[in-house]
């Protein structure tokens, strides 16, 4: 399966998942998470992973939520993974009771490769 995709403003096609390159140019992708902890809606801060370090996948102050995976060169589906977000955030991914993308349920939970667009939701109980 082949997705289209946008690296820096240019249209670049996603290689097969065997390949585990996504992409060979860097791309600029966002997502946005919500995580729902026994009810209550967690806050995701803003600039995490920015600062003395630049992470490629980091969030600004601009949207609640909303994840920037940021990245130059060659990028691999290791690099996008769900559980990389939560490293930066130096928070554990745990296990949640429930996981959703763009509406539908998944367990892939913190190997999950978050693509452009993304809707992610995370409720644990």
């Amino acid at each position: 399966m082949t997705v289209a995709a946008f690296a820096f403003g240019s249209p670049q096609a996603i290689q097969e998942k065997t390949t585990n390159i996504v992409a060979q140019n860097g791309l600029h992708w966002h997502a946005k998470l919500k995580v729902i902890d026994r009810g209550v809606p967690v806050i995701i801060p803003a600039d995490m992973g920015l600062g003395a370090t630049h992470n490629p996948i980091h969030t600004h102050d601009d949207e609640l939520g909303l994840i920037h995976m940021e990245f130059g060169g060659k990028v691999t589906t290791t690099d996008l993974e769900l559980g990389k977000f939560f490293a930066v955030w130096s928070r554990p991914f745990g296990q949640p009771t429930r996981m959703m993308v763009n509406g539908k349920d998944t367990t892939e939970y913190d190997n999950y490769m978050m693509r452009d667009g993304d809707t992610i939701e995370l409720y644990y109980d």
